[in-house]
Formats: structure tokens, C-alpha cells, sequence
């Protein structure tokens, strides 16, 4: 099988500079981050405006915080099957494939949720849009990871993560224009129009050279076809269980807090939220600047100091500040905490893309992406339930707690995992 080196990429000679890696890199490579970054932003844009329109949909729609919860685990479940089934896509037909209709898949099964009349409604919609939102990670981070050279994959990593939290911040923003006045149905609506940037992706954006080239050897010799149960051979097998229960343990943490801290700034008192509707949008805000600089500040350390470091500080860190936010209840306490919460506690995912790049060979890249990052998930749909069931019988401090315990758990899971940084895509 071919060995490529993003290293080896013709670059541009460019004046020294802080994103003299961005402007040296080649055209392809940027039209693929520039794909994956509106990809994956529009994406968050979509998946968010549920936790966002969340309190007047129990209020309209009739149901509880359980069931809630449940309509969020049935999405996650339904986007770690979509990441498993277009990471084979990916790998099989192609990166640029599989990202066009995953976001095709997201973006009309959120305008669909804008039409449902109970609680059944929303969680088969909600559902199907999971397919599509799993499906664009994969595809995404592979395809990134495969234009990118060995010593700037992190930081450009980096990047695509960091626009999730420009997603999340412009969901919180249209649902705050568009909510009072046209009501939640509208916002879903809202949620068609990232379907149109499926025609950019079409026309703009290359398969990767190096999955050519492992397409080729794999039409050349049948050994060199990647193979699901590839994955769990030999040495795979035991970084393939460690890589998703970190991964799981990171996404139950994100999710449990995510996922009802909207809902939570936002309900009275006496439902078991602080009341404060009138500050939940400067504090999501904020706190998905903080989220944004975080993503992009784990790809620049990580390049620089390991993935294994910078990651475990990171959830570390998350866990010690989504305890402090649970804490306290004034604005201006929540308003100095969330960055920090936003910062730590999601900025680890630039991570990931790269570490599962670095540890599994193009043949299988995106199918072992796909299934690290969403079985994780799948273990991870307890959390919006199991957050939503504690907060009604023991209050959202109680049930955020279990977040915080997540993160702890995940840096504990990567003693098994090994430094990847600087190792070249085979």
C-alpha cells in the first residue's frame, strides 16, 4: 500500500508569520478546511437549536425534563449509527461524498421539526437528523486530515472544531431574533439553509490525494482493502476500546452539560432552573467564545507539546469548572465562569481528528473515525436523560455532577493511549 506524506505537499513560500501555516498550505487544503468548516458549523448550528428552544417546546408540546432528555439520547444514538455508516461511505466512495449528504440529511430533518405536533414527532425527526450529524464528523475530520501535513494537522483540526462554537453562538443568536416573535417552529426552520451550502461542496472541494491513491491499491489488490473487523486486529483491538471510552466518557461530559444548561438558565426557580431568560443568550454567547478559543488553542499546544498532555489537562480542567458553574447562581458569576467551562470542556474534541488520523492507516481511517468517536456516542445518549431524570429528583447541581465525573474518567482512560503527535499518515 502507498505510504503519502502530507509533509511533502507543494507549499507556497510565504513571510514567517503566524498563519504563515494557513497561507502556505495548498489550494485543496484549504478548500477542504474551508468545507469542513461550514460543515461542521452548520452542523452545531442545527444539532443546538434544540437545547435552545428546549423550555418553550416542554411548555407548548407538554412534556417533561425525562422525556427531553430522552428525544437527546435517541439523537445521539441516531448520530453514532450515522458517523459508523458514513465512515464506511467515506472510505468507500469518498470523503467529499459523504460530507455533501450528511449535510443534506441534517439540514432537512431539522426544518422537519419545525412541523412536529408531540413529543414522537420531534424524537423521530430529531432522529434522523442525528443520522446526518454523525455522518458529517467523519467524513469531515478525514477529509482534513488526509490535505493537511503532519506538523499543522492539529492546528487545522483545530479550526474545524472551533467553528461549532460559531455555530452554537449564531444558534443561540437567531433563536433569540427569531423565537419571540415567530415562535420554536420557526427556528427549526431556520435550520433548512445550510442544505445549500451542499452545492459549494460539490463544485469547490477534491477528494483527498491520499485517499486516491489508497482507492487505487485497493482496486489493484484485494489485501489492501480496509475491512471493518481491520480495526480490532492485533495491536488496533486495544487502542480501539481505549480510544472510545475516552471518547464516550468526553461526550457524556459535553452532552450532559450542553444539553440542559439553555433550559436551565432559562426555567424558574420553582421548575429547578435560576430564572434568568433575559441573560441566556450573553451567557451562551460567552461562553461559546471561550468554547471557540479553546478548539483553537488545543490544536496549537497540541502540535507543539503532544495530544496526550494538552488533552488531559483539558478534561481535567472541564471537570473542575462545570462543578464551579453549578455552583453559583448570579449572572455575573456565570458570566466570568462560562468561558472557562466553554474553553475546557469542549475544546479537547480539536483532538481527536487527529489522534485517530495518526493512529490507523487510510484504508480504514474513516470507518475506525467513525466508530471510535460514535459508539462513544452511543454510550454517551445516557447523559441527556440521565441529566434530565437527576434534575427532577435531586436538582441540575446534582446531575451536572455527573459530567464532571465523566471528564474525570477520560483522563484516566488515556494512560492506554499512546503520543501520536508528528507521526506521519500511513
Amino acid at each position: 500500500m502507498p505510504v503519502y506524506h502530507p509533509s511533502t505537499m507543494p507549499t507556497t513560500t510565504v513571510p514567517p508569520g503566524p498563519f504563515a501555516w494557513y497561507r502556505g498550505a495548498t489550494p485543496e487544503a484549504r478548500r477542504a478546511l474551508g468545507a469542513a468548516c461550514l460543515g461542521w458549523m452548520l452542523d452545531s448550528f442545527d444539532v443546538n437549536l434544540y437545547a435552545l428552544v428546549l423550555a418553550a417546546v416542554m411548555a407548548d408540546l407538554g412534556f417533561t425534563k425525562s422525556v427531553a432528555g430522552l428525544i437527546g439520547s435517541f439523537t445521539l444514538i441516531a448520530a453514532a449509527i450515522g458517523g459508523i455508516m458514513f465512515g464506511l461511505v467515506a472510505d468507500r466512495y469518498g470523503r467529499t461524498r459523504a460530507l455533501i449528504g450528511s449535510i443534506l440529511i441534517y439540514s432537512v430533518f431539522t426544518g422537519a421539526c419545525g412541523f412536529a405536533q408531540n413529543a414522537w414527532h420531534l424524537m423521530v425527526c430529531r432522529a434522523l437528523l442525528g443520522i446526518g450529524m454523525g455522518g458529517e464528523w467523519a467524513s469531515g475530520a478525514a477529509l482534513v486530515s488526509e490535505t493537511w501535513p503532519d506538523e499543522h494537522r492539529g492546528k487545522a483540526l483545530g479550526i474545524v472544531q472551533s467553528s461549532w462554537a460559531v455555530g452554537y453562538a449564531a444558534a443561540a443568536i437567531v433563536t433569540h431574533l427569531v423565537l419571540p416573535t415567530w415562535g420554536w417552529r420557526a427556528v427549526f426552520f431556520v435550520g433548512v439553509l445550510p442544505a445549500v451550502v451542499t452545492a459549494w461542496v460539490l463544485r469547490r472541494v477534491e477528494e483527498p490525494q491520499v485517499w486516491r491513491q489508497a482507492r487505487a491499491a485497493g482496486a489493484a489488490s484485494a489485501a489492501a482493502r480496509g475491512r471493518f473487523a481491520d480495526i480490532f486486529r492485533g495491536p488496533m483491538l486495544r487502542l480501539t476500546v481505549f480510544v472510545t471510552l475516552m471518547n464516550a466518557c468526553t461526550l457524556y461530559g459535553y452532552w450532559a452539560f450542553t444539553q440542559w444548561v439553555p433550559a436551565y438558565l432559562e426555567m424558574s426557580p420553582a421548575r429547578g432552573g435560576l430564572g434568568l431568560a433575559s441573560y441566556k443568550t450573553l451567557l451562551l454567547v460567552t461562553m461559546n467564545i471561550g468554547m471557540w478559543f479553546g478548539y483553537v488553542t488545543f490544536g496549537l499546544i497540541s502540535d507543539r507539546l503532544g495530544r496526550k498532555r494538552t488533552y488531559v489537562t483539558y478534561v481535567l480542567a472541564a471537570a473542575f469548572f462545570v462543578m464551579a458553574y453549578a455552583s453559583f447562581q448570579t449572572p455575573l458569576a456565570l458570566l466570568l465562569i462560562g468561558p472557562f467551562v466553554g474553553f475546557f470542556g469542549a475544546g479537547y474534541f480539536s483532538g481527536f481528528g487527529a489522534v485517530t488520523a495518526e493512529i490507523y492507516p487510510t484504508n480504514i481511517r474513516a470507518t475506525a473515525q467513525g466508530f471510535t468517536y460514535n459508539l462513544g456516542r452511543i454510550a454517551s445518549a445516557a447523559a441527556p436523560w440521565t441529566v434530565g431524570t437527576l434534575a427532577d429528583s435531586h436538582g441540575f447541581p446534582a446531575a451536572f455532577a455527573t459530567a464532571a465525573a465523566a471528564f474525570v474518567l477520560a483522563a484516566v482512560a488515556w494512560i492506554w493511549i499512546p503520543e501520536t503527535r508528528g507521526r506521519t499518515l500511513r
